[in-house]
């Protein structure tokens, strides 16, 4: 796909809508917004990384260097604090005081539980009863309710929209919403600044809200580059919804539950398409393979949806030329630490 400039309506002021999409204005203006709530990550590099890809791929990377965006490092361990926090932030005075409802396998759910207890917004969390324990022991810790009901997605909705219309809550998207988007952006500018001349980036998708946001950033400001999303197999909402031009339901079954969105949004379906190159699909195996290397080779703790982007990149997935500069974004690190080594085990072999 072409790299294809906004032409999107500015979007901040006045308050943004759904249906619009978020351009680097908005991006700009949530930067400002969550300023000093979250941290600026930094960009890592690994050489060991880079000869992984050059044997995988063929392709020997500019200055043997891979470089990654250590979002594993941010806030509540993951990229989630950016988008939640910039939400919670456009808020009216009227929303705030009645407090907003979500529903989230984990991340988002900690990054809203982190945005309401710094902008003091009461926070409920709807998550499924197999939820990881640590990522809904870490919600409830920032002060949110945490409510696990629903062995399926449908069942947890479902819970969202019963306690939300009980209690008259604002409901926050964890992924589908301008805002959120244009958080998650910031990250994509943080690249650009530590990078300037990066020629391809790659990032896992679950509902899209990240990929959204840093595509956007990344094509407004360098047109040139390339975006490539890591999807998946068993949870593959966005390839489903490209294929059918519309979102499609599923139900997710990957070992990287922080990708396993039901659903992919309309926004970040819109989005995807403008500014995403390709949709990469990988399977289990080899997304533990990138989560192995990451802690014996960079002594970096991922969970599994921390790694896919670096899987696909260490496997020889994503396209790469000769002398690029490639960043990847390590995008969470809120593995459960007791089955760590049940995950190693599953991992599959990389070249």
């Amino acid at each position: 796909m072409p790299p294809v400039r906004s032409t999107a309506r500015r979007l901040y002021p006045p308050p943004m809508t759904a249906g619009s999409l978020v351009d680097l204005s908005a991006i700009l203006a949530a930067r400002e917004v969550i300023a000093g709530r979250v941290h600026r990550t930094p960009l890592l590099s690994s050489s060991a990384a880079a000869a992984v890809v050059g044997r995988a791929a063929g392709r020997r990377l500019a200055g043997d260097r891979l470089y990654l965006k250590a979002e594993h490092l941010q806030k509540t361990g993951s990229f989630k604090a950016r988008g939640m926090t910039a939400r919670v932030a456009a808020l009216s005075d009227d929303e705030r005081r009645r407090g907003i409802i979500t529903v989230s396998a984990g991340n988002a759910a900690q990054g809203y539980a982190y945005a309401g207890a710094e902008l003091g917004v009461p926070v409920t969390v709807v998550m499924p009863a197999a939820a990881v324990r640590s990522k809904a022991d870490a919600a409830a810790g920032y002060g949110a309710r945490v409510v696990l009901e629903g062995d399926l997605m449908s069942e947890t909705f479902a819970a969202l929209e019963r306690i939300r219309n009980e209690e008259g809550l604002v409901f926050c998207h964890p992924f589908d919403d301008p805002h959120v988007l244009a958080g998650h952006g910031s990250a994509g500018l943080e690249i650009l600044e530590d990078l300037p001349d990066v020629d391809v980036v790659v990032v896992g998708i679950g509902g899209g809200g990240l990929i959204s946001g840093v595509a956007a950033a990344l094509k407004e400001r360098r047109p040139a580059v390339r975006i490539y999303g890591v999807e998946p197999e068993g949870s593959d909402a966005v390839s489903r919804a490209l294929d059918a031009g519309e979102p499609v339901r599923i139900q997710p079954t990957s070992v990287a539950d922080g990708l396993n969105a039901p659903f992919a949004g309309e926004l970040t379906l819109a989005m995807i398409r403008r500014y995403v190159d390709d949709v990469i699909l990988i399977d289990d195996a080899t997304i533990l393979a990138g989560l192995r290397f990451a802690l014996e080779r960079m002594k970096q703790v991922l969970e599994p949806a921390g790694s896919a982007a670096l899987a696909a990149t260490l496997s020889g997935l994503i396209p790469i030329r000769d002398g690029e500069r490639v960043s990847v974004v390590l995008s969470g690190g809120n593995v459960e630490v007791t089955r760590l080594g049940e995950l190693i085990g599953q991992a599959a072999p990389l070249t």
